[in-house]
């Protein structure tokens, strides 16, 4: 049975498929930090109540971002807690029915996960009737914590950081295994990366948000994906990828790798072009080039026998 395990005092993950999910608190008070896959909200109120009690809900789920693992959850939960959500003002719209995200981008290759990115739910998800922007002063019930808003990702994209020691739970700003990578994901490879790039409609953005926790100087980091990660080595990569973002982060060849995703609070309001169907297109004259000259190859050699 999947549990909370925890990492820092009164902070506690749970992995759930691919993601993870971060409960902060104790048993007199806590919050939920994202939700998991589709089909883990049952699990998650499972490990919830073996950590906290049966009588003691989250008094309310925060949210890093909408993307669907980490969104997948809220309605079992919601469906058996009463709680408000919390999100970034810019997330809302795809948390109200009103927008999708922009298209994963597969051409940033790296990996299996990215090459299929295409056929992952883009929402949107429809929880106004408990959905609340975040405030601009504070965290509900965490007093010891703050948000930063880190966006790129996506454009309302958060990170929650505790001070008094450094935690740092950064959702997807940072990964701590290579997610486009199907090897890494299933074998939690510690290694810091930006976020998922196949995701991520803004990479200016994304690496001034890497820059921005880099001078947190997280003593731990728990991020959304990979294992959380505290130590000399996270602490140096974290500096060195800050320091080379574009180099060893932003793709070579991508939809929005030049040119980003344009949203306001109504959602997606300009996409750049996609450039997957001119590819197809060149991919399959070649095809049928190279077929053209296979037959005709064949047919003189028929002739000549």
């Amino acid at each position: 049975m999947a549990v909370f395990t925890e990492v820092a005092p009164n902070v506690a993950v749970m992995r759930c498929g691919m993601v993870n999910v971060t409960a902060v608190g104790d048993s007199t008070r806590w919050v939920l930090i994202d939700a998991g896959l589709s089909g883990y909200g049952p699990a998650l109120r499972a490990a919830a109540e073996t950590r906290f009690g049966t009588r003691h809900a989250p008094e309310a789920i925060l949210l890093t971002h909408g993307h669907f693992d980490h969104v997948g959850g809220l309605h079992d939960l919601l469906a058996e807690w009463d709680v408000p959500v919390y999100a970034h003002r810019l997330e809302l719209p795809y948390l109200t029915g009103r927008s999708p995200y922009p298209p994963a981008d597969p051409l940033v290759g790296r990996g299996a996960l990215a090459l299929v990115s295409r056929a992952y739910p883009r929402g949107p998800i429809d929880i106004a009737s408990r959905l609340h922007p975040l405030a601009a002063d504070g965290i509900p019930s965490l007093a010891d914590w703050r948000w930063v808003h880190t966006p790129g990702h996506t454009a309302g994209h958060v990170s929650f950081f505790r001070e008094k020691d450094r935690v740092l739970i950064a959702g997807d700003a940072l990964t701590t295994t290579k997610q486009e990578s199907v090897m890494a994901v299933l074998s939690q490879r510690e290694e810091l990366h930006g976020p998922p790039a196949y995701f991520t409609q803004d990479w200016d953005r994304s690496r001034d948000s890497v820059r921005v926790l880099a001078r947190l100087a997280p003593e731990l980091i728990v991020a959304g994906h990979g294992r959380p990660w505290a130590g000399r080595d996270m602490r140096r990569q974290l500096e060195n990828l800050a320091r080379r973002f574009d180099e060893i982060e932003r793709p070579r060849y991508g939809r929005y790798t030049k040119q980003p995703v344009v949203t306001d609070t109504s959602g997606v309001v300009m996409l750049p072009r996609d450039p997957l169907p001119v590819l197809l297109a060149g991919a399959g004259a070649m095809m049928a080039a190279f077929g053209l000259v296979w037959a005709t190859t064949a047919i003189r050699r028929e002739v000549r026998s």
